[in-house]
């Protein structure tokens, strides 16, 4: 369970093995048990007893700004790695393993964002009909990033940025014809959104890469060390890389949201400057649906898991690909 505290003047604090939520409206106690995260908004305060039972139970404690985006995170310890993982993947980094595992992560979102469209498939003939074209141009895209060839990344970085980029467009344009026609928008916004669904994805985007950068840590893998996004001074470029395989889950979450037209004036804010930002309760209907879906078990090979177990898994199998250069 994720604890989110995303009200201006709420407080946490420990009482003995639990935390309290203080608000205007009263207090309320919580088990340590069961937790797995807690995030702070800005306005939100936590006590040091309480950062310190987060730590012994080994509860990461994410500081997100109003974007979604986490700009801090506290983290237990016992979180690490031996230095073979991390010296392997650095050796991975440069490596041609390293080429085709990038190239396999975009042909897996390409693929991911095609099974997307056929799930919003609907009786309207020409809607199907554009689908129909779109995955086909996807799928022309995703076959020339299978052919792209090199000794290291660097060699194709532009191509494989232009072939993804090609495809997330024409993703985008055909998802927008099965939204409310007063919630289309124009192109994909990100710094700052332009309207109001680009706002509902990149907050969504915003967690993910907080939960994807939350499982590489406890992997033992370096955030910080990319395959494809490489040398942005202080990001953490890895989860740029990974975050890929997984963004379509925000993007089920919010188009699900848009397309059943539950958006309201009260879940958003339109800025002097003409940017959307979320307010507290399109945040918190965000946060309880995405938080919901990825909590939600699924079968994957005949094993069934959460999504959220699914990503750390996915970083675990990593560390240990990375391990291997280093052997």
């Amino acid at each position: 369970m994720e604890l989110v505290l995303n009200t201006f003047g709420v407080t946490l604090s420990r009482d003995n093995e639990g935390f309290v939520i203080v608000t205007a409206e009263g207090k309320q106690r919580i088990p340590a048990e069961g937790i797995t995260s807690i995030q702070m908004s800005r306005g939100a305060q936590i006590s040091s007893d309480a950062v310190l039972l987060a730590m012994e139970k080994e509860i990461e404690v994410l500081f997100v700004d109003k974007a979604g985006a986490v700009i801090g995170r506290i983290w237990s310890p016992k979180y690490g790695s031996i230095s073979t993982i991390r010296k392997g993947q650095l050796a991975f980094s440069f490596s041609k393993d390293a080429l085709e595992w990038i190239k396999e992560v975009l042909r897996q979102k390409i693929e991911n964002q095609q099974a997307l469209l056929l799930m919003f498939r609907s009786d309207n003939e020409a809607q199907n009909e554009s689908v129909a074209k779109s995955i086909a141009k996807m799928e022309d895209h995703r076959e020339k990033l299978g052919k792209l060839d090199g000794d290291i990344v660097a060699d194709v970085a532009a191509q494989l940025r232009g072939w993804e980029g090609q495809a997330s467009k024409i993703y985008f344009d055909t998802l927008n014809i099965f939204l409310p026609e007063h919630l289309r928008f124009q192109n994909r916004s990100q710094h700052p959104a332009l309207d109001v669904v680009n706002a509902l994805l990149n907050y969504g985007y915003g967690l993910l890469y907080g939960k994807i950068e939350g499982s590489l840590i406890k992997a033992g893998v370096d955030p910080y060390i990319g395959i494809l996004h490489r040398d942005d001074y202080n990001r953490p470029v890895l989860v740029y890389d990974v975050i890929e395989l997984y963004r379509v889950w925000v993007d089920y979450v919010v188009f699900s949201l848009v397309s059943q037209n539950s958006i309201t004036d009260d879940y958003y804010s339109v800025k002097e400057d003409g940017s959307y930002w979320l307010e507290p309760l399109g945040r918190r209907v965000l946060i309880q649906s995405l938080n919901d879906y990825l909590e939600e078990v699924t079968n994957v090979r005949g094993i069934s898991r959460s999504r959220n177990q699914q990503i750390f898994l996915y970083c675990q199998n990593l560390a240990q690909k990375f391990k291997k250069f280093d052997e």
